[in-house]
């Protein structure tokens, strides 16, 4: 498949490459995110030296960088120098290259590099004040998948390396409008589902065939004992995490719903006090993240929820886990029918909402809104509503999220006046209602009830409207 997207990035390197100076830029994000696909991208048909470290010893790392770069820079003595020091040895390279442009250094998976070797951020801060720097001819790049390790070791004010980039690159997933571009010829509802069920993440929207419907590829590519991500998230937490029972426990709480620190302990069998640190290392790994009601003030820490964000951990945790001992004995296709199947349309319902949240800033942007502005949701003992955008310019958007057929206008505009008037509108701002669904009802049935008083009529976005 092409290389989608990155256009942003990509031009960010590129003015690091061409400025005056050696640059250094690192990358970091979660895994499969596309990080090394973006270095390798931008480092062609460029004099670049792209190396991914392991959990191997640090002599044999040398070695085979060594190998590389004598390979890359068309110099042998590099391969068979014997350097057993870091420092020496990136001197080395970098002196080799002969070239008017500037050599690019990549070093992938920083974090098992520092690991093996700690001194290495020192060492490189070494050579980056003393040589490289002023030589020009640098473009350094440290590439890491443990997002915490590089804010710390690599960004943050304790490291050496701190206040020597030139630019940093936070590596996120695709959005939902550009996702879809790995499967144009699908449906809006199929690039929707995929999305709910992929995330943004490339690796796994390059693993659902375009040939085959969503339904069909979450059976072959997720529930099939020989599907590339039916062990996916068991292999990036055991590669991330220790205690890993204890994860899974938390996990699938979560995915099932339960949200609250108390409801989380008693699901999972984890003492509460304990939940902290576990939290603590699914947040910093983009896997689970916090979130309170949106209404302008501080929340108190009862308001407090968790929720699964990586949307591949969250269907798996839903639907995989509980069911592997069936999935085994019965095989994918059946599982999906008699387990999966009925719960799904629910399941998306809430994954809408989710992208729903997300296209209001998009809108926002289409419909020339300039404040800045939060978007959330809101929750209370009395009521849910799904989207809400606190906007500066004196403006609160409620909207409703509705999945499935709309039967009946008239009650879903009732719900969402209901829900927009038990909102706590503590700025006494004006409020928007909007509906997002994913098919419009015919125009004169959404014309049939307007909403009371001086305010507009509900403002209709559907997957089209989303997707424009």
């Amino acid at each position: 498949m092409a290389f989608v997207g990155r256009q942003a990035e990509l031009g960010t390197l590129e003015e690091q490459y061409a400025a005056p100076g050696s640059s250094f830029v690192p990358i970091y994000g979660r895994r499969r995110v596309g990080k090394s696909e973006l270095i390798l991208r931008f480092a062609e048909a460029k004099p670049a030296l792209y190396y991914v470290g392991k959990t191997a010893p640090p002599a044999l790392q040398m070695e085979e960088l060594g190998r590389e770069a004598a390979r890359v820079l068309g110099e042998p003595l590099l391969a068979s120098s014997g350097v057993t020091d870091w420092k020496r040895l990136l001197i080395n390279i970098v002196e080799r290259h002969r070239g008017p442009q500037k050599l690019v250094l990549a070093l992938d998976e920083f974090q098992w590099l520092a690991h093996a070797s700690p001194e290495l951020p020192g060492v490189l801060q070494d050579c980056w004040d003393n040589r490289w720097r002023r030589a020009g001819n640098v473009m350094l790049i440290l590439c890491g998948s443990y997002v915490g390790f590089m804010e710390r070791e690599v960004l943050g004010k304790r490291s050496p390396l701190f206040g020597r980039r030139t630019a940093q690159i936070k590596l996120l997933p695709f959005g939902y409008r550009e996702a879809q571009d790995f499967h144009p010829s699908w449906s809006l509802v199929e690039r929707a589902r995929a999305y709910f069920v992929c995330g943004g993440v490339p690796t796994y929207l390059t693993l659902f065939d375009p040939a085959r419907s969503v339904e069909q590829n979450i059976e072959s590519v997720i529930l099939g004992e020989f599907g590339p991500l039916f062990r996916e998230p068991d292999f990036l937490l055991r590669e991330e995490l220790r205690e890993v029972d204890n994860y899974y426990a938390l996990l699938v709480a979560v995915a099932n719903g339960h949200a609250t620190s108390s409801q989380i302990a008693a699901a999972s069998g984890l003492p509460e006090r304990s939940l902290h640190y576990y939290l603590q290392q699914l947040s910093e790994l983009g896997y689970i993240g916090r979130r309170s009601p949106l209404t302008g003030s501080r929340p108190s820490q009862r308001q407090v929820r968790y929720s699964l964000e990586d949307p591949l951990l969250r269907f798996w945790f839903r639907f995989v886990f509980p069911n592997l001992s069936y999935l085994q004995q019965a095989g994918p296709n059946k599982a999906f029918r008699e387990r999966i199947r009925p719960e799904l349309d629910a399941y998306f319902g809430t994954c809408f909402e989710r992208l729903c949240r997300e296209a209001l800033g998009r809108l926002y942007v289409r419909d020339g809104v300039n404040a800045p502005f939060s978007v959330g949701e809101y929750w209370s003992k009395d009521t849910q509503i799904d989207v809400v955008g606190l906007r500066e310019d004196g403006v609160t958007d409620i909207g409703e999220c509705k999945w499935g057929a709309v039967r009946s206008v008239p009650k879903l505009l009732d719900e969402l006046s209901a829900k927009a008037g038990a909102y706590p509108n503590l700025r006494g701002a004006t409020i928007k209602k909007h509906l997002f669904v994913r098919e419009r009802p015919p125009k004169e049935h959404r014309d049939s009830k307007k909403q009371e008083g001086s305010e507009a009529t509900v403002k209709w976005h559907d997957l089209a409207d989303l997707y424009r």
